[in-house]
């Protein structure tokens, strides 16, 4: 990790859950962390849960992930207020409750999409001029999930639209290698797909979901995010797969 100490890092769905596990994670590791959410005020309050020498590093941006624009200014600022962009971490992701076929589910749709996929284009483009203009080499993680490599029954939740908006983000991550590899960049790029993770969402839909039997916990993906971050540069970990020990379904 030491090639990575003082540089910067953007979490994006960092107040809570996964995204505030590796803000801290990366933080006492010794980056300098921007957290990008809607509540700025959960990302600045994670200084009181890190080691002293850590908390002068986390800081956060009021961003709403599924408005380009807010993507745009947030990396200007990051940029001019701490440094380029060195490491990001696509960590935003939503489940809205809806099938596909339900009518008037619109916006539940569009939303799910457009935090799952198009929030992660528009990062990473930001992100990635950041990178190139600044040495050309970088990390960016798409925080992905098993269930964009393997659809999951669950008959009791409707949450139909995020497998297909993770099948994407399996896509996207080799389509993002294929093109680093072919505008001339050592920018590395990573899914982190986690089996079931104590969060939020998962805590809301919990008790509709009897056939979940193990869950990790989101310090458990920093972790994971940390090893890949730490390898030499010639090393790239494309696809890292994280599951509870007792995981039935997946």
């Amino acid at each position: 990790m030491e090639r990575w100490a003082n540089r910067v890092a953007v979490v994006t769905g960092a107040s809570a859950g996964i995204g505030a596990a590796i803000v801290q994670k990366l933080a006492e590791n010794g980056m300098v962390v921007v957290g990008l959410a809607r509540r700025k005020e959960k990302i600045e309050s994670l200084r009181d849960e890190v080691k002293p020498e850590a908390r002068d590093r986390i800081h956060g941006i009021e961003c709403d992930i599924t408005v380009e624009q807010q993507i745009i200014d947030a990396f200007k600022e990051v940029e001019k207020t701490y440094g380029p962009v060195a490491v990001l971490v696509n960590n935003a992701g939503t489940g809205r409750e809806t099938k596909l076929v339900k009518e008037g589910n619109t916006e539940d749709i569009l939303v799910t999409l457009n935090t799952n996929v198009l929030g992660i284009v528009y990062s990473t483009r930001e992100a990635f001029r950041s990178m190139k203009e600044n040495g050309g080499d970088g990390h960016v993680f798409l925080i992905n999930s098993v269930a964009g490599h393997n659809v999951p029954y669950l008959p009791n939740t409707n949450i139909n639209m995020y497998a297909p908006t993770k099948y994407a983000v399996t896509a996207m991550t080799e389509v993002y290698r294929q093109e680093f590899l072919s505008l001339e960049t050592k920018i590395k790029v990573t899914s982190i797909s986690p089996g079931v993770t104590e969060s939020e969402g998962i805590k809301k839909h919990r008790h509709k979901m009897p056939e979940v039997s193990a869950m990790l916990q989101p310090e458990d993906i920093a972790d994971g995010l940390i090893y890949c971050l730490g390898t030499p540069p010639h090393v790239q970990v494309h696809e890292l797969t994280i599951k509870p020990v007792g995981a039935t379904i997946w």
